[in-house]
């Protein structure tokens, strides 16, 4: 994924003013925090869990 940078995060901010408006702006940006932050919490559990199925099939060898 190439980088934004901060003019692009300046073009996509205006575009996401002039589409959803100032009222909307709050709601999408915690819904989509929120969705961050489920994604990462739902990433590592799974890392958790292969690294303690691999840590179990060690200890069985």
């Amino acid at each position: 994924m190439p980088n934004i940078g901060v003019p692009g995060l300046i073009i996509i901010l205006v575009i996401a003013l002039i589409v959803f408006g100032p009222a909307k702006l709050p709601q999408l940006g915690k819904a989509v925090g929120e969705t961050l932050r489920e994604f990462k919490k739902s990433t590592k559990d799974i890392v958790e869990d292969v690294t303690e199925e691999f840590k179990t099939e060690d200890k069985e060898k």
